[in-house]
């Protein structure tokens, strides 16, 4: 009874936050031409307007009338977002959902109700992740709109979202977070470098970019460390205690990474906080991203592409594990990966946690 009455508020909350978000929308058009919207709001609308068309001529992206209006929020974010993850595991808990199927995360619209949520796992034994997220998909079930949470985001930030959230109303497979979120990751990083170039923007998008990999590598390699750990027949006492000198090290060695770079900060909370929860969390957003990069090579254009994740899609779970295991081994050893190719990322053995390869960098599929 106690989980019925649990699922049922939860089912409440979602339901009246949902229709609360889509009762404040207002068309792009009628914001942008009110003499009360300010200027750069205007700009950063007509923006989210050229990143649709965008998406929907060249991507071949379901567009439709999703992000065509504009929610000022009363809070800074819309959702927060719960993930846990035992003690001594990186797999990562999951609620199952009508319709979405199962996920690695339990989304609430009230921060109060998140923060109860997380804490009943906490008290659980659980490692808990408890963050705000400022934009999600409703998969094509409503027309999401622009947020005021992210809006005022710069250019290929904003343009990433977008891409990313927009993916997922074309591909998304019921009950498997990874693929989904892997899938519109993807999307995403593939379609950036031509958006940018027909935007003719220049900057320090790549050095922003070696610095999301640069961190993507040390997650990597702090979840490799933990595996064996969880994995050995020793005393949870001593598993504990290598585990907090391996989560030490990944603080360390974040810290030596960013030491240089322009915002040292943009990651430094993420990574202050990391636990089994945000080491799964990140897995399920970037783990199989190396494989739907080899699956686009392969299909020569986006509507192939889709289709050949759909079809990937329709296979069992461990067959379609199999299959991007397979894209994976092979993007790592193509040509069209060369650049990186002798770049091996984070290294925990060295005092600097460099390899003795050149630092991370991005690369980009055109």
């Amino acid at each position: 009874m106690l989980c019925g009455c649990e699922t049922a508020g939860y089912y409440t909350q979602a339901v009246t936050g949902q229709w609360r978000i889509l009762a404040a929308r207002e068309p792009i058009e009628s914001v942008v031409a009110a003499p009360d919207t300010e200027e750069k709001l205007q700009q950063q609308l007509r923006l989210v307007q050229s990143i649709r068309a965008y998406a929907d001529g060249e991507l071949r992206l379901p567009v439709g009338r999703a992000y065509g209006a504009y929610v000022k929020l009363g809070d800074d974010y819309p959702v927060w977002n719960v993930l846990a993850a035992p003690e001594f595991s990186l797999s990562p808990k999951r609620w199952c959902y009508p319709v979405a199927g199962c996920a690695s995360y339990r989304g609430y619209f009230r921060k109060d109700a998140a923060r109860g949520k997380a804490q009943e796992l906490l008290d659980e034994g659980y490692d808990v992740y408890l963050g705000p997220v400022p934009a999600y998909s409703t998969l094509g079930w409503f027309d999401d709109p622009v947020l005021s949470s992210f809006v005022s985001w710069s250019p290929e930030r904003l343009a990433g979202l977008l891409f990313h959230e927009l993916a997922h109303r074309r591909v998304y497979i019921s009950g498997d977070t990874q693929f989904n979120e892997s899938f519109a990751t993807a999307v995403s990083e593939i379609a950036l470098p031509d958006w940018r170039r027909r935007q003719g923007l220049t900057g320090v998008s790549a050095d922003a970019r070696a610095q999301a990999l640069a961190v993507r590598h040390l997650m990597t390699a702090t979840r490799k460390r933990l595996e064996p750990i969880y994995d050995a027949d020793i005393a949870d006492a001593e598993k504990r205690a290598q585990k907090a000198a391996v989560l030490a090290r990944l603080r360390y060695c974040y810290r030596q990474l960013s030491a240089d770079w322009p915002n040292p900060e943009r990651y430094r909370a993420y990574i202050e906080k990391t636990n089994n929860a945000t080491l799964a969390l990140a897995a399920e957003y970037e783990s199989q991203v190396p494989a739907f990069r080899q699956l686009y090579l392969d299909s020569g254009g986006w509507e192939a592409f889709y289709d050949a994740a759909e079809r990937l899609g329709e296979l069992d779970k461990d067959a379609r594990k199999q299959q991007l295991k397979q894209l994976a081994a092979r993007y790592q050893a193509s040509s069209a990966h060369a650049s990186s190719k002798n770049v091996t990322g984070p290294s925990f053995s060295s005092d600097t946690c460099m390899s003795a390869a050149n630092t991370p960098q991005a690369t980009a599929v055109n």
